[in-house]
């Protein structure tokens, strides 16, 4: 993603920009948590040998997908075990990684720049971004599965704003949204009328993202601005919506944060979908890119997962 790509570290040079997965650092390790929308938060798994992001919990209720080391990990929630998704055709995978909509398949951006689609049972993946000389951040997809929102970076310069941008789910011509300024995290609500994301549009001030939402449907019906969810001091990321819309969550960094970077003190916070100014519950912890990238709520909308990484 833009200001940090989510699993990684880039490497820039004058012919082009490669990432490389992100690694745990000495005595750091990974904990997996699941937070209830009652205000309780239990840590399931914990390891020191591979660092996984952005958990997406399966339809069936049974399972969280994450991504790790460049490779796709199913984690079993009721036995706590861990086990690599046998993936073919598809480079290291980033931390942007959305469930398809019948609950069979997922859609992947991997570190070539390109988005992929793979069953969560392995196998081939099958590419769907076009060679447009872009690089393409998946984080949405429409609860008809027919249109994916993602974030397009031109020629992989990551120093330019990130633009959002739609796009067939089966391929084809990408749309560009009309939002000024750099944009992150697209995320349809389960109606499909809109699309969550932040945005630093509403200010001058470097970093300054703060959460709004626009009309998914396009033509007259979609707003010249986006609309502002609340006004905060703080740098908000990743709205996700809870699957009956009532309840979400989003990430909190300290006012200043520039990006959404690794190993920063950062809040994760629950609000109801009708009032984002009122934090429900707010749960502490380590961590930053990889905690809360992508949507991780269980299917009953009871829970959500997210991921931290402290230091011994």
């Amino acid at each position: 993603m833009p200001d940090g790509p989510p699993t990684s570290v880039r490497r820039t040079t004058a012919a082009k920009t490669t990432i490389t997965p992100r690694q745990l650092l000495p005595g750091q390790r990974c904990e997996v948590w699941i937070a209830s929308v009652t205000g309780e938060c239990e840590l399931v798994f914990s390891t020191v040998d591979v660092l996984l992001e952005a958990p997406n919990w399966t339809l069936d209720g049974a399972a969280l997908i994450l991504n790790g080391t460049g490779k796709m990990w199913r984690f079993d929630v009721e036995s706590r075990t861990i086990s690599q998704v046998p993936l073919t055709g598809i480079p290291d995978l980033n931390n942007d990684h959305v469930l398809a909509p019948d609950g069979t398949g997922i859609f992947l951006s991997a570190n070539d720049g390109h988005i992929y689609r793979a069953e969560l049972d392995g196998g081939a993946a099958g590419r769907i971004t076009d060679n447009d000389g872009s690089f393409h951040f998946l984080h949405g997809v429409s609860p008809d599965g027919q249109e994916l929102a993602y974030v397009g970076i031109e020629a992989g310069n990551f120093a330019q704003p990130g633009k959002l941008m739609t796009l067939p789910a089966n391929g084809g011509a990408a749309t560009p949204l009309n939002v000024d300024g750099h944009c992150d995290g697209p995320e349809y609500s389960p109606d499909g009328q809109w699309l969550y994301f932040n945005t630093e549009a509403f200010t001058s001030k470097p970093g300054h993202a703060q959460l709004a939402r626009l009309s998914a449907n396009g033509g007259s019906g979609r707003p010249a601005q986006p609309e502002r969810l609340l006004t905060s001091e703080t740098v908000d990321w990743f709205p996700h919506l809870a699957p009956d819309g009532q309840l979400a969550s989003y990430i909190r960094f300290r006012g200043g944060t520039v990006g959404h970077p690794t190993d920063l003190p950062v809040d994760v916070v629950l609000v109801s979908a009708g009032d984002w100014t009122t934090p429900l519950h707010t749960w502490h912890t380590f961590g930053g890119q990889g905690t809360l990238n992508v949507n991780s709520w269980s299917p009953g909308s009871e829970r959500f997962a997210y991921v931290a990484y402290p230091l011994h």
